[in-house]
């Protein structure tokens, strides 16, 4: 490198480095300049601050025994109160509803309803059997079968009927 080149290079530097701190000295005035308005404004803003404090807001609370614990109490974001899922009215709508989710499909091992060659072991081995697969949940070779379907709040006497339903599909 000649010394021409080496004066370049620190003349370009140092012009570099000048500008470089002069653009650091005009952020941090305009910053100095203008926070106190943006303060203010941001202070007078009442929606902001209400959201600002929704969103920071404690994700949970405590109930102390002996203190009014009300305002605890589990809201819905609309104020309903949640409702449980709807029981269906049959073993057919209970079958559309809750089993067809795996054995329209052949999810997870089970047979496809319609099958009959798939079906025909199982309606083979009796009501009883399958009535106790259904209730009690099954884990076979092909696959697994929840208990109720892996809806816990069916009756018995419905999912009974929904076996039913399924054999008569089936035969």
């Amino acid at each position: 490198m000649s010394k021409h080149d080496d004066h370049f290079l620190n003349t370009f530097s140092i012009v570099i480095g000048t500008l470089v701190v002069v653009t650091l000295f005009l952020i941090a005035l305009a910053r100095s300049i203008g926070d106190p308005f943006e303060a203010a404004k941001i202070a007078a803003d009442k929606a902001m601050n209400q959201q600002v404090a929704s969103r920071t807001a404690p994700v949970g609370a405590v109930a102390v025994a002996g203190n009014d614990n009300s305002a605890l109490a589990i809201k819905s974001d609309d104020g309903a109160m949640p409702t449980a899922l709807a029981l269906p009215k049959d073993g057919e709508a209970t079958y559309k509803a809750v089993c067809s989710a795996c054995h329209a499909a052949g999810i997870a091992g089970a047979p496809k309803v319609g099958d009959k060659a798939a079906w025909a072991p199982r309606i083979a081995q009796g009501k009883a059997t399958l009535y106790t697969h259904a209730l009690n949940g099954y884990q076979g070779k092909a696959g697994v079968m929840p208990a109720k379907g892996a809806r816990p709040d069916l009756p018995d006497s419905l999912v009974k009927e929904t076996v039913d339903y399924i054999v008569k599909l089936n035969q």
